[in-house]
């Protein structure tokens, strides 16, 4: 019986090749998408993640998904804080606003809110500066991708499609018509 299957597989070479083909795309194709998955998935949680300080995650009840932006009302923010056995709650806020860069262009970026008095959600290691200086008025701090692509700036301001660096400590930029300074990198 093994033997009439060994002929049939490898007795017409093309009709051979044409599984081992179908056999090795569809292997591909399974890899990939289940590697686009678990990529997704783990951008889905990043943010709570990186947010080591938190045991709980409480969310306004109309939120549907990870990157539904609603902030969450004081008033809720009060009755997470007077549950017993809550010992602190803070408010974080995650959203998208547009940023208008010295160079005059525009980029849609991720916006991270942090509680001013704890700076809990701030970013766990800094690449340039500290985080301290987000207690200062008007003061972000960016991520080094960001910072090397869609927020760099051209080297020769009369040509903005030509080469770039990487936007720097102290440069200015806007956040939804409001100033702020970039006071480290992450």
């Amino acid at each position: 019986m093994r033997s009439i299957a060994i002929k049939m597989l490898f007795g017409d070479t093309a009709k051979f090749y044409g599984i081992l083909l179908g056999l090795s795309f569809a292997t591909l194709l399974i890899a990939q998408q289940a590697s686009i998955f678990v990529g997704l998935m783990s951008r889905t949680y990043a943010l709570i993640e990186e947010t080591p300080q938190a045991d709980l995650w409480v969310t306004d009840p109309t939120m549907q998904f990870v990157d539904d932006t609603k902030p969450m009302q004081v008033t809720a923010l009060q009755r997470v804080r007077s549950v017993d056995g809550v010992s602190w709650a803070v408010p974080l806020f995650k959203g998208l606003l547009v940023a208008k860069l010295p160079s005059g262009s525009r980029q849609i970026c991720d916006v991270v809110g942090v509680d001013d008095a704890s700076l809990i959600g701030v970013p766990a290691r800094m690449i340039k500066g500290d985080v301290s200086v987000l207690r200062k008025p008007d003061t972000i701090i960016i991520e080094t991708r960001g910072a090397r692509s869609r927020l760099a700036q051209p080297i020769n301001p009369a040509d903005p499609s030509g080469p770039k660096r990487p936007i720097e400590i102290g440069e200015e930029l806007e956040l939804n018509e409001r100033r702020a300074v970039i006071g480290g990198i992450a």
